[in-house]
């Protein structure tokens, strides 16, 4: 039985992730610190004798005795209100967490996929964006934290596969959804659907014209599988290449969830990306793959998913308590 170590586990996409490779017969040791993680995401897992759980830091030395054959990581904040809470831990994560794992990978000569994002093309200037494309981003904003250490994690990524001969899989992320999300976490789909089920007006940032392109969490987990299992070693974009303006998106939730509020205007956060479509030429040559879910039916089933949730569930997605958390 092939042995995988995911990062993040907890998780919205760590948390699909430990399902995917559970049914395709692997033993998963699942680790996280739950900083922004949630056990109820992996709580039906527990159960299993294939599956275990280490609550540990990644960004601390990372230990797993016996035999491992894959790596995926997927520890780090990843919505806007989390690294703007937590920055420094954002970085080392990205920084330190990498660099044990990289360490672990190699120790155990173990192939390593690293979970990038569409963020390292910050406001991109080219459309759509293609993996040569190198970036715009602003190093010292707020929001910098957390695409510089994405952007870290690839370089040093590469440079453990150049130096090494390390195996290294890089998926770079575009905006991905579905169920286990959490509300008001800072990214559109559950800031829209937190408000509609309150029945707030739903707010969109700028005049809306911004656009973005969302894939749903299947097709995503989907296309991670193919990468990690793939031979190719340079990053892959990973994501649905629908792109829909922030004000026609809006209007989408309301229709599906049919409810009746109006859409208020507020500020552009600091370098907020105005236009975010993927280029996945290549993850259809080299993976055979492109989405298949349309928003539609991937945002009805989302929706669905919230809607299930208790008001007390409700309340635990939408806060964390960053306090008495060691960020330093």
């Amino acid at each position: 039985m092939k042995r995988i170590l995911i990062t993040g586990a907890a998780g919205f996409l760590g948390s699909h992730l430990c399902d995917r490779f559970i049914a395709e017969g692997y033993r998963v040791i699942a680790m996280d610190n739950l900083i922004t993680g949630d056990l109820k995401n992996i709580e039906h897992l527990f159960k299993l004798e294939n599956f275990e759980f280490y609550h540990h830091d990644v960004t601390k030395f990372v230990h797993v005795p016996g035999e491992l054959h894959y790596i995926l990581h997927f520890a780090s904040p990843a919505s806007p209100i989390d690294y703007l809470k937590i920055p420094i831990q954002t970085l080392k994560v990205g920084a330190l967490g990498t660099h044990n794992l990289l360490g672990l990978a190699k120790e155990k000569q173990a192939r390593i996929l690293i979970a990038s994002t569409s963020e390292v093309y910050g406001d991109p200037l080219v459309h759509p964006q293609s993996e040569d494309y190198y970036g715009n981003v602003n190093t010292i904003s707020p929001r910098g934290v957390y695409d510089e250490a994405k952007r870290f994690q690839e370089s040093i990524t590469m440079a453990y596969h150049r130096f090494h001969g390390l195996e290294t899989r890089i998926a770079r992320i575009f905006n991905t959804y579905g169920p286990r999300m959490r509300l008001n976490d800072g990214r559109v789909i559950p800031a829209f659907m937190g408000q509609a089920l309150r029945g707030e007006d739903l707010t969109v940032f700028g005049d809306g014209k911004q656009t973005r392109s969302f894939c749903y969490v299947d097709d995503q987990i989907e296309g991670i599988y193919r990468l990690l299992l793939s031979d190719y070693s340079l990053p892959v974009n990973i994501g649905n290449p629908g792109e829909i303006s922030i004000l026609e998106f809006a209007e989408e939730i309301i229709r599906l969830t049919g409810t009746r509020q109006k859409i208020i205007f507020k500020p552009l956060p600091q370098d907020d990306p105005l236009q975010r479509q993927p280029d996945i030429s290549r993850a259809k040559e080299v993976l055979g793959w492109e989405p298949e879910v349309g928003r539609q039916e991937g945002m009805k089933t989302t929706f669905e998913y919230f809607k299930s949730l208790s008001r007390e569930e409700l309340e635990k997605r939408e806060h964390r308590d960053f306090s008495k958390r060691n960020t330093y």
